[in-house]
């Protein structure tokens, strides 16, 4: 049997993509009739994948960073040979399909991200793309590149009007991913119409100003324009844009051209005149035998995978220790001397006793783990300083014409969602622990990130500063006040805001720890008191809230985090000295706290004892813990500019006030 052409190939993507979007009458055909020959000369030409072992190490990413044009990925992973059967085509975006609405990273084999979120996709891309070029540094050996694969994204005019690729793509070209490739699909169509109209970016001169190799643009129809486009890009020294020049809808005889094809079906009669201007005769979800032939990557996949692992055998007998790191490194473990530093590092906390700002603290634990974990790979958004992420030690990647330094501290400058997507992106590429760092009320501009990282339940974490009104002079421009309770809110997304060095170093140790989703770590820029606990206590911080002040005849209990929990620990011993005896308990992560046997949930919090909760920021989210029965000490406005001090007393974080309250109670 000859196998089919590549337009045969192109075909069969368009039909999958018709049939499907038609079947669910929900979903976008456009994008896979427009980018389907783009799509036969990567994954025929190029790419570099095993459908019978998705998770290869060394396999090429592929991201379809347009990710409302799923029907494209999911019908190439079924004819490449992928455990995605076409049963699970015909269940397009229907209740625990293998093919939702967007690709989501665990749902679907060969899926790498999760996108949908324009932009991201790309921005993940250059995390991938910037993984491997770190990998390959740290591993690679003369003759033995273990390491060796590139990152591909398939981007829209949208993926380009969102501010992320901005962001993004500045820093891949500054940074000179050489093998991040992306392909434009420039067909001048959003749901809106012709973006002419509100898009008229030169984006090739934009690329080439980022420092970008930029090719095209090409005829994406043109499958060997487009395949030699590639293997030019693959030779480059910088990150590749190939502006590949479609047509949205492509094949369709009336819809062509046009918004109608871009987000929902074509309709079964524009289904039928498509299937006869193509010469497709195959039923729905009926491919013949001569395309599934042309199609079927799993013999080269399973030779490209065996090939590499004879390297990595060469590699293994010859650097067995770099082998075996290799390898730790990849399966995500952390080393086995971790627990001990975690261990002298809390111990170390309870003997010093130091009163400094939990940004400060969560320096000193970075100053103690870090030298013992390769794999992390920190950074700021231009706030290294402010932050405090840059630890004894680590050294800054830096990169020129001539030169790369492998570090692994990124100065990722003023791009806070940029950063955070790129996290998302070397965290989904596996061998490294991102964080990254920016003030707390910038967290605003990572949320869509963060909400990714939460919904992939990648191991990123996100460091906030300046997380109250204790910043003090900056103003409410700066101070946060929703930040906390609005990062709560986000499902898998473990929030953290400790109260001292102890309670900031096992904040640190639990999101190393963590292997099933992101962290959020809150820190203060003013200093905190130390606060006085015996080793059990300290043990139980990982819990996410514990008793840090007992009293037998308790009458009420005081919650508090961060900086407020001192407040409150003054306050009990106000209340102490008026005959009035209070618990006091620190919750540094309600996420965590919640996640226990509610045996020890009614340990901390006895059900019969009024509840008074206490944070420099909204109320609403505390109620959940105090009830009817008990009060919230917060912020329902914005902030001041003047001294900490005075803001504290302004908005009445006073003892007073929580005497008053707790009286008021009871």
């Amino acid at each position: 049997m000859t196998p089919a052409s590549t337009s045969r190939m192109a075909n069969a993507l368009r039909a999958l993509a018709m049939d499907a979007v038609q079947k669910a009458n929900s979903g976008h055909p456009g994008m896979p009739m427009g980018m389907a020959e783009i799509a036969v000369a990567l994954w025929k030409d190029h790419l570099r994948f095993n459908p019978a072992h998705p998770e290869w190490l060394d396999r090429d990413r592929f991201i379809l960073s347009n990710g409302h044009g799923s029907m494209l990925q999911y019908a190439l992973l079924h004819l490449t040979g992928y455990d995605l059967p076409m049963s699970e085509l015909e269940n397009f975006r229907q209740l625990h399909s293998k093919t939702p609405g967007h690709p989501e990273r665990g749902i679907t084999p060969g899926v790498e991200t999760t996108t949908g979120p324009l932009g991201q996709g790309l921005a993940n891309g250059v995390g991938m793309a910037l993984a491997e070029r770190l990998l390959a540094a740290e591993f690679n050996r003369p003759g033995l590149p273990i390491v060796d694969h590139r990152t591909y994204v398939f981007a829209g005019d949208g993926c380009m009007m969102e501010g992320i690729s901005h962001e993004a793509a500045s820093l891949a070209g500054k940074l000179r991913l050489s093998k991040l490739i992306v392909l434009y699909d420039d067909n001048g169509i959003s749901i809106d119409g012709e973006v002419v109209d509100w898009f008229a970016d030169d984006t090739p001169r934009r690329f080439e100003a980022y420092g970008w190799e930029v090719i095209g643009p090409v005829v994406g129809r043109d499958v060997a324009a487009v395949s030699a486009a590639i293997a030019r890009a693959r030779d480059a020294l910088r990150p590749t844009l190939i502006v590949c020049k479609t047509v949205i809808g492509a094949g369709s005889p009336h819809l062509a051209g046009t918004e109608k094809a871009h987000g929902s079906a074509l309709g079964t009669a524009e289904v039928a005149a498509t299937r006869k201007a193509l010469g497709w005769e195959a039923p729905p979800f009926q491919i013949p035998d001569d395309v599934y032939a042309a199609w079927d990557s799993r013999a080269r996949g399973a030779a490209l995978e065996n090939g590499w692992k004879d390297l990595l055998a060469q590699y293994q007998k010859r650097f067995p220790a770099e082998a075996a790191e290799f390898e730790r490194r990849n399966r995500g473990d952390l080393p086995e001397d971790f627990a001990t530093a975690a261990a002298l590092l809390v111990a170390g906390t309870l003997e010093k006793k130091e009163s400094v700002a939990s940004r400060k603290a969560s320096l000193l634990a970075l100053n103690a783990l870090a030298p013992r974990l390769p794999e992390l790979l920190g950074g700021s958004a231009d706030l290294t300083g402010s932050n405090l992420t840059q630890w004894e030690g680590a050294v800054p990647l830096r990169v020129d014409e001539a030169h790369f330094q492998a570090g692994h501290y990124v100065n990722y400058g003023v791009r806070e969602f940029g950063m955070s997507a790129i996290m998302n992106g070397v965290a989904c590429h596996g061998g490294l622990i991102p964080f990254g760092g920016t003030f707390l009320t910038f967290s605003d501009y990572s949320r869509s990130a963060l909400r990714m990282a939460a919904l992939m339940k990648l191991r990123s974490i996100f460091v906030f500063t300046h997380d109250s009104i204790g910043l003090g002079e900056d103003g409410p421009t700066h101070q946060s006040i929703e930040h906390a309770s609005s990062l709560r809110l986000i499902p898998h997304l473990d929030v953290w805001r400790p109260a001292d060095t102890t309670e900031s170093a096992v904040a640190w140790i639990a999101a190393l720890q963590r292997v099933d989703g992101p962290s959020a770590l809150l820190f203060s820029r003013q200093n905190l008191p130390y606060l006085e606990k015996t080793a059990g206590q300290a043990q139980a911080i990982s819990k996410g809230a514990y008793v840090l002040l007992e009293s037998k005849a308790a009458r009420a209990v005081l919650i508090a985090t961060g900086s407020e929990v001192g407040l409150a620990l003054r306050a009990a011993e106000a209340l102490a000295q008026q005959g009035i005896a209070v618990r006091v308990v620190s919750m540094p992560s309600s996420s965590v706290f919640d996640r226990q046997p509610q045996g020890y949930k009614s340990e901390v919090l006895p059900p019969h004892l009024p509840r008074v909760a206490i944070e420099a920021g909204v109320t609403d989210f505390w109620w959940k813990y105090v009830r009817g029965t008990g009060a919230v000490i917060g912020i329902d406005s914005y902030g001041e500019s003047a001294p900490a001090e005075v803001l504290f007393k302004h908005f009445h974080f006073t003892v007073e006030n929580v005497v008053a309250t707790v009286k008021h109670v009871l």
